[in-house]
């Protein structure tokens, strides 16, 4: 399926120049290929785990001065004998360091090729190598936990319990059908039935907890909405703490959602600026007002921002039940944000009676300034507060990665068919079927069953080097 007999190299860090560039050397031949156009200690004599000082050359030409770094398999990443080579950034000397290698015996490493290998050699399973990729894209704490916890194996650990709990019953199924004609039961019926309940919620929660950890993984969507002129792009400078979009008094001056990041608590907040709900007769405002809509629908959280002195309560609780209507998800949360009031915040009064009226009987109600920032600090921490507890899943692991995701659907929808068969008494014949299909799923995962295109469609995603 795969071979590791080849010796690759790669550029490991970012292409460009820098301070320093690091060559990855992979490979039967990593030692003797850096040997050879090293000139310092000799490097096949040296003890595994050390780093020593001295020059590339081609010939007699110095290219560089470098840091060698050697890993003796099994004991590297690759689980292969490995070298790094730690050159000056120049992309001069990198190219001309690579040339150098690719001369001596080495070939350009594919796309993640270098976790493959670890996968293929047994240091990673699938799960741990994908979490590989997720760590080097994590841009927030959150997204560097959930690729952490899933590189150190807490994800592969759980499926891997709830596999070898399985495989037991399913060997006393089949060992059964070996004696289909004595009508013998190896397999207590009361315990399997039992051991699937018990794995059917573990699994369930397990696919509950993706939409939490794809949100903390690529950032949670929220979607900032309400009429023209009621302060969207006002609050979502405020926000960004700069001026990403245009402010003005003439209604419809927004007609294109405006997206933007802000890391806010260790987690990556997508902000939407969308154009403004109302009535239009013009053309291209209308499309922008039915992109809104979409905003709303892919959005994890919904800001609806009003103008808390103009707007009537009748007018904010037909908008609030337009947009109820269309959360459809329970993890959707919408929230009222009461905007301009910049005299009643920034005098510490209290906020008339005659606003809080307008926003009677609504749930989340939030009451600010976003032209003065005021009480703007408040309404980040909630969100913060919002996703840290109610929206992150109760599962001790979270699940962030699609292909898991489907995969445990799918094991979940075998495991559901176990139980519907007990409650029949089908044949052991059926229930060993499911069971199978459900092991297979589950496998597929962690990586005891693969296929060729299913490893190239996963490292392919890597970035070169790694």
């Amino acid at each position: 399926m795969y071979t590791t007999q080849e010796t690759i190299c790669a550029l490991a860090t970012p292409s460009g120049s820098g301070a320093i560039g690091i060559i990855r050397l992979s490979g039967p031949k990593a030692y003797e290929i850096a040997n050879t156009i090293f000139h310092g200690k000799d490097l096949t004599k040296q003890a595994t785990h050390t780093i020593h000082f001295g020059t590339v050359r081609d010939d007699n030409k110095i290219i560089d001065e470098v840091l060698v770094s050697l890993f003796k398999g099994p004991n590297s990443y690759t689980g292969e004998d490995s070298v790094e080579i730690s050159c000056h950034g120049s992309s001069f000397i990198l190219g001309k360091v690579i040339a150098l290698c690719l001369k001596n015996g080495a070939r350009f490493a594919k796309a993640g090729e270098f976790t493959q290998r670890a996968f293929v050699n047994g240091k990673l399973d699938l799960a741990q190598a994908e979490a590989v990729a997720d760590l080097i894209a994590s841009e927030s704490e959150s997204a560097h936990e959930l690729a952490m916890n899933q590189m150190r194996g807490g994800f592969s650990d759980k499926i891997k319990t709830l596999r070898d709990e399985l495989i037991h019953f399913a060997s006393l199924i089949e060992l059964e059908l070996d004696f289909g004609e004595e009508d013998v039961e190896f397999a207590d019926r009361d315990d399997l039935k039992e051991l699937v309940d018990r794995l059917t919620v573990v699994l369930y929660n397990l696919i509950q907890s993706f939409s939490a950890g794809n949100v903390l993984k690529n950032g949670v969507p929220i979607a900032i909405v309400g009429e023209p002129n009621v302060g969207k792009s006002t609050l979502l400078n405020a926000i960004l703490n700069e001026e990403r979009a245009i402010v003005s008094d003439i209604a419809g001056t927004t007609r294109d959602a405006i997206e933007d990041e802000v890391n806010l608590g260790g987690i990556i907040f997508r902000f939407i600026d969308t154009a403004g709900l109302r009535e239009t007769t013009d053309v291209v405002e209308n499309i922008g007002i039915t992109k809104t809509y979409q905003k709303v629908d892919q959005a994890t959280v919904i800001l609806y921002l009003v103008d808390a002195k103009k707007s009537t309560k009748e007018e904010i609780q037909k908008t609030v039940a337009t947009i109820q209507a269309r959360i459809v998800d329970t993890n959707k949360r919408l929230i009222v944000v009461a905007n301009k009031l910049e005299n009643e915040l920034n005098d510490k009064k209290e906020v008339p009676t005659a606003i809080l009226d307008k926003f009677e009987g609504l749930d989340e109600v939030h009451y600010l300034s976003a032209l003065q920032k005021t009480n703007v600090e408040e309404l980040c921490a909630h969100l913060v507060e919002l996703v840290k507890s109610n929206i992150v899943s109760n599962s001790d692991v979270t699940v962030s990665n699609y292909r898991h995701y489907e995969a445990l659907s799918k094991a979940y929808e075998a495991l559901m068919k176990v139980t519907e068969g007990l409650a029949v008494n089908i044949t052991g014949d059926f229930l060993a079927m499911d069971i199978r299909q459900s092991l297979h799923y589950l496998g597929e995962i962690t990586g005891e069953i693969t296929t060729d295109d299913l490893l190239g469609n996963i490292f392919s995603k890597f970035c070169i080097g790694k």
